[in-house]
């Protein structure tokens, strides 16, 4: 009989333990998905070393982690119209409530992608087109949804919108890209030459060693995907007036700003974080129309607990995703 196979979280500075478990049934209003691929993050880094998530974010312990997920549904639960076996979808990570009560979300309060079957509230479907690989949609439910979320919600960004991009890495290539997508004009400030020059040949307007550089440019928006201090302040030296900085990055957690420039250029600053539904489906849409693509690295399910450790010690170009295979499950 075909089981559940997942990586599940049993404690915080505990390993990965790998389980086998029946397939789950679908409940009134949710689906079953045989996940295809799911990206590891950060955060779920952060959840097996600080005991500050048990309790706070996550909720069901022991719970099977992975949280940016996508896969094809094969079972639907009673009252489930919209929605059939066969679809391809993607699930927003979001918790939500719902007919069952409140649901904390995949990894968090229920059991999550790091496996080949998980279960999502149809609220929380989002549909993948024919043509959008499933590696791109599962990156698009947590390296999407937070970079559109900052640049298009947070910052306003839209056609013809000059935004400057502070940190070229993982979320600011998105970021960036989302924004070139949109057809912004795109001034990305980066250390590193090598992201300098993808980010030039991705599209953008201007590239420079430091949002500084860009001072004299009329930046109408700023998003900050460094979160370094001194680039926090760097952006509102150079924001022009009436201008918007999103601060997403969190290198450092503390940062001293010059109220005078913030109340005589009328300056707002905001921090943006997260995302929803409408996020990843445009998210989604842009990577079907071509504009945009997520540097993605796939890795095997039996790859997941060691991927997670070397990104506790690295940043990432690239974002790891778990791509299931049926030789995997064998």
């Amino acid at each position: 009989m075909e089981m559940l196979k997942g990586w599940q979280f049993t404690g915080t500075g505990e390993p990965l333990k790998y389980v086998e478990q029946e397939i789950p049934k679908a409940k009134p209003g949710y689906v079953v998905v045989k996940v295809s691929h799911c990206g590891l993050c950060h955060s779920d880094v952060g959840a097996l070393d600080d005991p500050g998530w048990v309790g706070t974010i996550i909720l069901k312990v022991p719970v099977i982690m992975g949280h940016e997920t996508a896969g094809e549904i094969v079972e639907v639960g009673e009252g489930v119209t919209d929605w059939k076996v066969g679809d391809r979808v993607a699930i927003n990570p979001m918790p939500t409530d719902n007919s069952q009560g409140h649901d904390h979300g995949p990894g968090y309060g229920r059991d999550g992608g790091y496996a080949n079957y998980t279960t999502a509230p149809i609220e929380r479907l989002i549909k993948v087109p024919d043509n959008v690989d499933m590696i791109q949609a599962a990156a698009a439910t947590d390296a999407g949804m937070t970079s559109h979320n900052a640049v298009v919600n947070a910052g306003g960004v839209k056609k013809g919108t000059k935004v400057g991009i502070i940190g070229i890495g993982g979320l600011g290539t998105v970021g960036a890209r989302i924004a070139i997508g949109l057809g912004a004009e795109v001034y990305a400030a980066s250390r590193s030459e090598a992201a300098r020059n993808k980010i030039k040949a991705d599209g953008a307007f201007k590239v420079a060693p430091s949002i500084k550089d860009f001072k004299d440019d009329g930046l109408e928006v700023i998003v900050d995907f460094a979160g370094a201090d001194i680039t926090t302040r760097d952006a509102l030296e150079v924001i022009a007036p009436g201008g918007t900085i999103v601060i997403v990055g969190m290198a450092k957690l503390e940062t001293t700003l010059n109220v005078q420039q913030m109340i005589s250029k009328y300056v707002t600053v905001k921090g943006s974080i997260g995302g929803g539904g409408s996020d990843i489906e445009s998210v989604i849409n842009l990577i079907s129309q071509g504009k945009l693509k997520i540097d993605v690295q796939p890795v095997s399910f039996d790859e997941v607990p060691e991927k997670l450790d070397y990104m506790r010690e690295h940043s990432l170009e690239k974002r790891f995703i778990m791509e299931n295979k049926e030789e995997d499950y064998k």
